[in-house]
């Protein structure tokens, strides 16, 4: 296993993320304790010492069975990584019964790690509001020493993230974002790198694989990577992506069975970054990929001048981007609610004024309609 080094620590730079734990039939809430338990053994013996999990992981029963499993360890030999639940608003002034609530469902008295969970468009004004006092909570827990390190994970975008940071940066440790080579681009995670580089923050990755999507190429993209390393799986492929980003420290794996825990356990026993040949025809692939079904807005905003209903024509064609190659998720629709509902896709009218300066020739307005079709919106 290949370990970081993150103050006094030495972390693996592979940890187990719990959101994905196996379960009974297909019911999320109903997780297969047996196989879990069996899989955090594995984990540990191979040299996993990061766990990562948080209040609403399958219904609310992830801290709970992945406590049991660890229960059976000294404390000192694993590092446990749980999360504030401030993707629920309804959550923003429950930040002590919470945290007590954590600790007894994860059976620990204190959390190395933890998180502002998913600092985003939805929530950064009430992350940010001094009334709830949740920053101010969560600094004592650290003060004494029931939270080891502080940190915060986000899914919104460069603006959101750098409004956190110059609230909060000072006392953030690190900082969790969906890293991996599509989104590089795709998501502008290269900046969220560099910005984070620049508090002297380092990066810890959630969705390497993009939800299993980086698993799943076409023979065409999967012989460009055998060309260049034929004993390379596809998976590993995305994990040497991020072993080639320096600030890069843990990078979490939502692992569902024993054989992907198994398999991603050999990719992390050595470090083998992509030389800049690899980097640059996986970078070329990534595009292509999202090419296919992203639509070429440059973002000139020649389109927002002529709109007559005032919309962010290029954000809301970045988010549909994003909706049709996730093919759903919830990304999208979170970015949405932080957006006034005049100015949603369901306002266009129609009216092609964008259409007639797009550079790029787009159908806006066919992509606000199906955009409205997709997330059940009436138009």
């Amino acid at each position: 296993m290949i370990y970081k080094n993150f103050q006094d620590l030495k972390l693996s730079a592979l940890g187990m993320g719990a959101m994905r734990l196996p379960v009974v039939g297909d019911d999320d809430g109903v997780i297969d304790e047996a196989a879990a338990t069996a899989m955090v053994a594995t984990a540990m013996k191979q040299g996993i010492n990061y766990y990562d999990t948080a209040w609403g992981y399958h219904n609310g029963q992830s801290e709970i069975v992945l406590g049991k499993a660890l229960k059976a360890y000294p404390r000192e030999n694993f590092y446990l990584a749980d999360k504030f639940p401030g993707y629920d608003l309804a959550n923003m002034d429950k930040v002590e019964e919470i945290f007590e609530a954590q600790l007894k469902k994860c059976g620990v008295t204190y959390f190395d790690f933890y998180l502002f969970h998913n600092v985003c468009e939805m929530n950064i004004d009430a992350y940010l509001n001094p009334d709830y006092g949740i920053f101010d909570y969560l600094k004592k827990q650290r003060d004494e020493g029931r939270i080891r390190h502080l940190g915060f994970s986000a899914h919104g975008n460069y603006d959101v993230m750098k409004r956190f940071l110059e609230a909060y940066g000072d006392d953030m440790e690190f900082c969790q974002i969906q890293l991996n080579y599509l989104d590089w681009s795709f998501q502008d995670a290269k900046a969220k790198v560099e910005l984070l580089t620049e508090y002297h923050i380092p990066v810890w990755v959630m969705e390497p694989l993009r939800g299993g999507r980086l698993c799943r190429l076409t023979d065409e993209e999967e012989k460009i990577l055998k060309s260049m390393r034929p004993d390379e799986t596809v998976p590993a492929w995305a994990f040497r992506f991020l072993q080639s980003i320096p600030e890069v420290t843990v990078v979490l794996s939502g692992m569902s069975d024993m054989q992907q825990l198994e398999e991603n356990i050999e990719t992390f026993k050595e470090n083998r970054p992509l030389s800049s040949e690899e980097m640059g025809s996986l970078m070329q692939m990534a595009e292509n990929m999202v090419k296919k079904i992203a639509l070429p807005c440059t973002a000139c905003h020649y389109c927002v001048s002529h709109c007559p209903q005032g919309l962010d024509i290029p954000s809301l064609l970045a988010l549909y981007n994003e909706h049709c190659f996730t093919e759903g998720g919830f990304i999208a629709p979170m970015a949405l609610s932080a957006i006034p509902e005049d100015k949603q896709p369901n306002a266009c009218i129609g009216c092609r004024s964008c259409e007639a300066v797009c550079p790029q020739q787009i159908k806006i307005s066919e992509a606000m309609a199906d955009f409205c079709s997709k997330l059940g919106m009436q138009q």
